[in-house]
């Protein structure tokens, strides 16, 4: 099990190209299906446009709630993720199975590459690169498999986030 702190760290917060299923309790027409958009918003009725990346089902929920008390009092809303496709990583060059990985948990380099199929004999296993994203900023962070692969260096198979990419050369 998770302490909290790891439970809080494992939260799930919704990206772009997530599924969100919105439903408002007794209101028939406030129950929609919305795919996030790339720029993280979505639109609700009698909500407007709402930014919900990097948000949790709580926050997402509260923030409906709040902008339909004007028109429900009391609203019962329940905000649920129908497809968490937006929580992606990528892994190109010499794996097995290359392409996307949706992230139904979370996962580190050694999971990622076993999802790949393993390392293709041509892989240099020594040069690995993790391209991660954040904002405005770009950072490579080099992976050595044969550090890990013995059982040492654990420390070294690094979380992966969504949106990384992972390059085997």
């Amino acid at each position: 099990m998770f302490s909290n702190a790891q439970a809080k760290r494992y939260q799930y917060t919704i990206h772009p190209g997530d599924v969100l299923e919105i439903s408002v309790w007794n209101e028939k027409s406030l129950q929609r299906e919305l795919r996030v958009l790339p720029d993280g918003t979505i639109s609700f009725p009698l909500s407007g446009v709402i930014n919900v990346k990097g948000k949790t089902l709580r926050e997402v929920q509260d923030k409906i709630t709040k902008r339909l008390s004007i028109y429900i009092p009391e609203a019962e809303v329940n905000v649920s993720v129908k497809s968490s496709e937006g929580n992606s990583v990528y892994v190109i060059g010499q794996v097995k199975k290359p392409g996307q990985v949706v992230m139904f948990k979370p996962l580190d380099v050694m999971q990622l590459l076993s999802i790949a199929g393993g390392l293709t004999p041509f892989a240099k296993e020594n040069d690995i690169l993790i391209l991660r994203r954040q904002e405005n900023e770009s950072e490579a962070i080099e992976f050595r498999y044969s550090d890990i692969e013995d059982g040492e260096g654990l420390n070294k198979n690094f979380l992966l986030e969504t949106g990384d990419v992972i390059v085997v050369p």
